[in-house]
Order: C-alpha cells, then structure tokens, then sequence
C-alpha cells in the first residue's frame, strides 16, 4: 500500500491553498471538525479498507494496494 499526492500539479496547489486557508480543515466540505481535518476520518477509512483503491473526497491523495 502506497499513498501518494495527486499527479496533477494544479489541484494539489489549489488543495493545499484551500487547507491553508481553512486552517487544515478540508476545503471541499463545509465547516470544521475534527472528521473533516485533512487527513480526514473519511480516507483514513478508505486507508484500512484493503480493497480500496483511489482518490481521498479532495482529491489531493490516491491509496494505491
């Protein structure tokens, strides 16, 4: 298992600058909470999950198996 930044250049700068801006909170959600703080509990899911493959709710990073 490997987890990697987003390939594309563009949406990573944007994420990150999002996350800046919402003090580590994720950007494509509304409101901040502990669940939505970047790493979020959601992909932190999809991490234990063995045969999940693919991108966190963002975008900015991929689980590959």
């Amino acid at each position: 298992m490997k987890i990697r930044l987003n390939e594309n250049e563009e949406i990573v700068k944007t994420i990150k600058e999002g996350l800046k801006a919402k003090g580590g909170y994720c950007p494509c959600k509304m409101g901040k909470s502990e669940d939505i703080k970047c790493m979020c509990e959601e992909f932190k899911a999809q991490i234990a999950d063995p045969d999940f493959e693919g991108y966190c709710h963002c975008m900015l990073y991929y689980k590959e198996k």
